[in-house]
């Protein structure tokens, strides 16, 4: 399976804020996406996802499900952790599984394998910042989808987590699976960087190490 990028160009509010983006990752691949501030790492992700419309060039998914789109195969995870604070952390796992549908995996051995099993029960809006990080994490576990689209990954995680999240995305690039992070910390696993924002993209080898700070 291959991802692919060619000539990307993304418009938003009127201005430019991808021109002529290149970019290829393959299964067992993971593209970290770097730049200051408002380089546009999030509309690539977005636009990947199918979220905002690409204004010029090509995204093209090969080797995947024929019959499914590219964003029927890819999961987003963003800023924002999409659960809603009244319900359970397993209810909202278990909306989350139903929803999506496609290949499933037990809710309950999601929560276990992030470390936020005894948390079943409590509402949403009773978790810490790492923890709603670590509930979105096992949503990536609980349906499987090929491609992982990551927003600051580990953004909010102790260093605990850090080595958590490079472990599944470790077991899921093992698996065949891509990911493509936007981030501005060393994710914690070996991957391409693609810097955009400063004059052009540059693609390298990183080998990157989990930082410590945030917070559980």
């Amino acid at each position: 399976m291959q991802l692919s990028g060619r000539g990307v160009r993304c418009v938003r509010g009127g201005r430019e804020v991808l021109s002529g983006l290149d970019f290829t990752v393959s299964s067992g691949e993971a593209l970290a996406v770097t730049g200051a501030n408002g380089s546009g790492k999030t509309s690539l992700l977005r636009t990947i996802a199918g979220h905002l419309a690409l204004t010029g060039g090509s995204i093209d998914l090969e080797g995947g499900e024929q019959e499914l789109t590219l964003a029927e195969q890819a999961h987003y995870l963003g800023h924002r952790d999409a659960m809603k604070p009244a319900l359970s952390v397993l209810e909202n796992l278990s909306f989350w599984r139903d929803f999506l549908g496609g290949e499933i995996s037990d809710a309950g051995q999601s929560l276990k394998l992030v470390g936020i099993e005894h948390a079943a029960l409590l509402p949403a809006a009773y978790l810490s910042a790492g923890q709603r990080r670590r509930l979105s994490i096992a949503r990536l576990l609980t349906v499987r989808r090929p491609i992982w689209l990551l927003d600051e990954p580990t953004s909010a995680l102790d260093s605990d987590g850090q080595t958590l999240f490079a472990n599944v995305t470790r077991d899921h690039l093992a698996r065949g699976g891509i990911v493509v992070a936007a981030t501005h910390a060393p994710l914690g696993i070996e991957a391409k960087q693609l810097r955009i924002g400063d004059g052009g993209p540059l693609v390298a080898a990183l080998n990157s190490k989990p930082s410590r700070g945030g917070a559980a």
